[in-house]
């Protein structure tokens, strides 16, 4: 039988429990399928937001995924209701507490390159800032 082999690593952005086929699956060149049939039961829990999504692709068409937690704009983004940040930093649009801001962090920290709650939450205030969302206290 033959091996197995990588033939693309694709990492995209879709709505929870709502991908369909496309052109960002179709350059993947996997089944779409069954793609956006497993990636929509594993994210009926999720309906709405943005996933980040990692897709191994294989030399058979055979493929696997890897589902990320919702993007720290999005959260941040979510929790100051707002639809977007600002387009400079020296803008607020738009507050978040403290700790909205630590909810966020410890959210995120199984993906952030963080090892404790406070880096993440560094990053997390960093992201608001260019963001243009003032953290209070």
């Amino acid at each position: 039988m033959a091996k197995k082999t990588v033939t693309r690593i694709a990492k995209i952005n879709l709505i929870g429990g709502q991908a369909k086929p496309g052109p960002a699956l179709a350059s993947v060149g996997i089944n779409m399928g069954e793609f956006t049939k497993q990636f929509n039961e594993k994210t009926k829990d999720r309906q709405g937001e943005t996933i980040p999504c990692i897709i191994t692709a294989f030399n058979d068409k055979s493929f696997t995924f890897v589902l990320k937690t919702t993007p720290v704009s999005n959260l941040i983004k979510q929790a100051a209701k707002l639809e977007k940040g600002a387009k400079n930093a020296k803008t607020i649009v738009g507050k978040i507490s403290l700790q909205q801001a630590k909810e966020i962090a410890q959210y995120k920290l199984v993906d952030l390159n963080a090892n404790t709650v406070e880096a993440a939450l560094k990053m997390v205030l960093g992201t608001a800032k260019q963001m243009g969302i003032e953290v209070t206290d």
